[in-house]
């Protein structure tokens, strides 16, 4: 059967690079799908000739043709597109460290002192954000993850110049003389389709492949559209790329059916460059919303309300280049507490904002755990010994989603049984499977997950299945008793910087190690 797969991945990608012939090319790659080796061959077979066949035909920078690239785009929007974006992923960019694992001996207290790293996703809408002055930016504070490193490969292909080093960016906007941004770059990060308002805003014109990133259920754009629309946007998503055109962007009302992170990032950034004044209604309050809109007003926007309900943009200013430091990590913040939690440990995090965590300390505290903070700091002290709880992801400032993994597991060894109800993304579960194998006990109804403690957890081999289940495994490692193994280190790398060695330096016993091929858990 995996030769079958290895064969049929072949197959597609010669339809799929040299021929372009759709039909046979959905049809061939339903099959490789049905195989259980097909995806891992996928991802080595059409990554590898796919990326020799940009470079041999399309010596100008450009990936395909465009009409070839829509008819495949056309085939990957049927055919599950998320996870054939994590595989092409696993075969072309991410390949090296898709390729390593961690090998973490369970049963270490975490204790000491760690500094936070600058916000994800803070970054990912900031950075794209500056290519809206005529000046260089200065951004610093960067976390030097792959999203990062992603989006520099992006801008530069944009034609924006670049220097990023030691957590600092320089970027040159002036030079930036496209719109339509490759989709081997745009399928590996969700925020990629933050490019569309801001290229709409330059140019009139973007052509922005649909976004990837991690599988964890739909994520529609459909709201995005509606803002762009509002806007005055002429916006088609046919072949797979949301395809827009103005002639010019007209402040207006927009209300959003719910306070969306991503369509309120964009319409921020929409709203910059159209005449007049936008609301933003229904606006999602997270911190990096509040840190977009100070980046735009320093570089001259007047943007107010961030934060609330409703955010007002007077557009159509001039805008400038300006230097800003990143917020700290809502989420590394979060996870570094759950982690001390787990271990029962003592550890202080500095560089954080402790008013962004009020949600997740109250479950610490609920559950047992001993939170204290101050202005930049947070102490989490634990016996080891949690209560159940029950806990509902809701948007800023309820219980985030992104935290929502990393805690649940920690509450698979919490005395009681603990109610845990997604609300946001369906696919967030996905990582139970994983901490069955370490021996917890739970079961999924519907977006609801019901945990019974458990004594303790095994070491075992697992999977990171997106990036915070990925931590969410490391926590488990760290809890279990034995040795795990988890595979998927790119997605941990995708969004934490050096979480590994920062957890080693509070004592954990972790180490990184290269293999020949990701195992497959499926």
């Amino acid at each position: 059967m995996a030769g079958s797969g290895a064969y049929l991945a072949r197959k597609w990608t010669n339809c799929r690079c040299m021929n372009m012939n759709v039909p046979i090319a959905a049809i061939v790659l339903k099959k490789c799908w049905e195989f259980p080796n097909g995806r891992t061959s996928f991802a080595k077979n059409a990554g590898a000739r796919f990326g020799a066949y940009t470079r041999a035909r399309a010596p100008s920078g450009r990936s395909l043709p465009r009409r070839a690239v829509k008819a495949a785009r056309a085939v990957a929007a049927e055919i599950a597109p998320a996870a054939m974006a994590a595989d092409i992923d696993a075969g072309r960019g991410l390949g090296a460290i898709m390729k390593e694992k961690l090998k973490i001996l369970g049963g270490a207290r975490l204790e000491g002192e760690i500094a936070v790293s600058g916000g994800k996703n803070a970054a990912v809408a900031i950075i794209p954000a500056a290519l809206l002055a005529d000046s260089p930016s200065v951004i610093d504070n960067l976390p030097d993850i792959e999203d990062v490193h992603v989006l520099v490969e992006m801008l530069r292909w944009l034609g924006a110049k670049i220097d990023f080093r030691e957590n600092t960016m320089w970027i040159d906007p002036r030079t930036v003389d496209k719109y339509d941004p490759p989709y081997e770059l745009v399928s590996r990060m969700r925020a990629s389709y933050y490019l569309a308002p801001i290229l709409l805003g330059l140019f009139h014109r973007a052509e922005v492949p649909m976004p990837g990133g991690c599988d964890i259920g739909a994520r529609p754009i459909d709201q995005t559209l509606k803002a762009l629309r509002a806007l005055g946007a002429q916006v088609d998503t046919l072949g797979g790329v949301l395809d827009a055109k103005v002639e010019e962007l007209i402040g207006s009302d927009i209300f959003l059916d719910m306070p969306s992170v991503g369509a309120t990032v964009n319409s921020m950034l929409a709203a910059v460059s159209a005449s007049g004044t936008t609301c933003i209604h229904n606006a999602a309050k997270e911190p990096h919303i509040v840190d977009l809109a100070n980046f735009l007003s320093s570089m001259g926007a007047m943007v107010k309300g961030a934060g609330t309900d409703v955010i007002r943009i007077r557009g159509g200013r001039h805008l400038h280049g300006a230097n800003y430091t990143i917020v700290p990590d809502q989420i590394e913040t979060g996870t570094l507490m759950i982690a001390a939690a787990a271990t029962a440990g003592d550890v202080v995090i500095t560089g954080a904002i402790p008013t962004h965590m009020e949600s997740l300390s109250a479950k610490l505290l609920e559950m047992g755990v001993n939170v204290q903070c101050e202005d930049d700091w947070i102490r989490v002290r634990s016996n080891g010994v949690f209560r159940a709880v029950n806990v509902k992801t809701q948007g800023y400032p309820g219980f985030p989603t992104d935290l929502q993994q990393p805690l649940s597991t920690v509450l698979t060894v919490a005395n009681g049984t603990s109610i845990v109800t997604e609300t946001i993304f369906e696919s967030r579960f996905r990582f139970l499977d994983e901490l069955r194998r370490m021996g917890a006990n739970v079961r999924v109804i519907e977006n609801t997950a019901i945990i019974g403690g458990v004594d303790h957890l095994v070491g075992t081999r697992v999977n990171a299945t997106d990036l915070r289940a990925g931590a969410a495994m490391v926590i488990a490692a760290l809890m279990a008793r034995g040795v795990t193994e988890i595979g998927g280190v790119g997605y941990i790398l995708r969004g934490y910087e050096r979480l590994d060695e920062k957890l080693t330096a509070l004592g954990a016993n972790i180490q990184r190690e290269r293999i020949e091929e990701a195992h497959s858990l499926a």
